[in-house]
């Protein structure tokens, strides 16, 4: 075993789908600004929750896709997290593949050993190897990753930190198990943030602006066709951090793509994401920027509680 430098790794494989249809973004009469579905939008102009200009104008100096980054396991025997079957994700780097997008933006190279076992535990809890209520020995793991025990501790820590996992004394960590219950409640909080946010920039900013982050979405779609759940889950955040980034607000983004990532994590019993799941999810981004273009603050709205809704199951 090589100290400190994880083995190659393999990627996830993929399977083929159909592209789902959907109507482009067009200069519509609502992409003007000429007709705006009931009258939300001089609400949000003109009232005490919006200084007129100030949204759109840390919007224009924020850099798209700059914020953000980033019952058998009670008693049961420690696991060895995918013995004899090759690291996914460690040495392979962060994120997506090439192709994220335009508004994405471009990751270092390098990246320490306890950052790629952590992004490697995070794809593996998301795509479902890492099974919620089993325990998982650290020495296990390091000698599944081929590196130290030391960076799998770390990355382990900060899992516990995010509430991903729990330790276990003198046995490892086991994987925290989320009711239905934890899933509605982050999607009602992720809507408490991020719909009044969205709805004031539906007001403010040109139609010109959402269809800038049309790659991010389409990227997206093409992440999900492939059926890689643990690529698709960093291709949606890519796409509602930028999203979200068009406000200005950092500590928002921050806050509101750590809940996300949480959203991501499956449930004991829940229902599998399957590809045309993903396909789906994926639609809704586009769905979106096409209601944001049309100031249609009713169909925005619902669009994106039914999006969150839909991904916490």
């Amino acid at each position: 075993m090589e100290q400190g430098r994880p083995h190659p790794a393999v990627p996830y494989p993929r399977a083929a789908a159909p592209a789902p249809a959907r109507v482009p973004l067009t200069e519509g009469a609502g992409a003007r600004g000429e007709h705006v579905h009931g009258d939300r939008c001089e609400h949000f102009q003109h009232g005490e929750h919006l200084q007129r200009g100030e949204t759109v104008q840390r919007g224009e100096h924020a850099e798209r896709g700059e914020y953000g980054r980033g019952a058998s396991g009670h008693g049961g025997h420690a696991h060895a997290y995918g013995a004899g079957a090759p690291a996914a994700g460690v040495g392979a780097g962060v994120g997506v593949s090439a192709g994220v997008g335009v508004a994405a933006r471009r990751m270092p190279t390098r990246y320490s050993v306890r950052g790629q076992v952590l992004d490697a535990l995070r794809k593996a809890l998301v795509s479902g190897e890492l099974i919620p209520g089993e325990v998982y020995s650290g020495p296990a793991l390091a000698e599944r990753f081929g590196v130290s025990a030391t960076p799998v501790r770390e990355a382990m820590q900060q899992l516990v930190a995010e509430g991903a996992v729990e330790a276990v004394p003198n046995r490892g960590f086991r994987v925290t198990s989320r009711s239905a219950r934890d899933l509605a409640e982050l999607a009602e909080v992720r809507g408490l943030l991020e719909v009044p946010v969205l709805l004031r920039l539906a007001c403010t900013l040109p139609a010109a602006r959402w269809r800038e982050l049309l790659p991010l979405a389409e990227t997206a779609e093409t992440v999900a066709r492939g059926g890689d759940r643990a690529a698709y889950a960093e291709a949606d955040r890519a796409f509602h951090r930028a999203l979200l980034g068009l406000g200005g607000n950092r500590q928002l983004v921050t806050v509101t793509d750590e809940l996300h990532r949480r959203a991501q994590w499956p449930t004991p019993d829940g229902p599998v994401r399957r590809t045309e799941d993903l396909v789906a999810d994926a639609a809704e981004h586009v769905a979106l920027l096409d209601a944001l273009a049309a100031r249609d603050l009713p169909a925005v709205e619902a669009l994106l509680r039914g999006h969150y809704t839909g991904a916490a199951h």
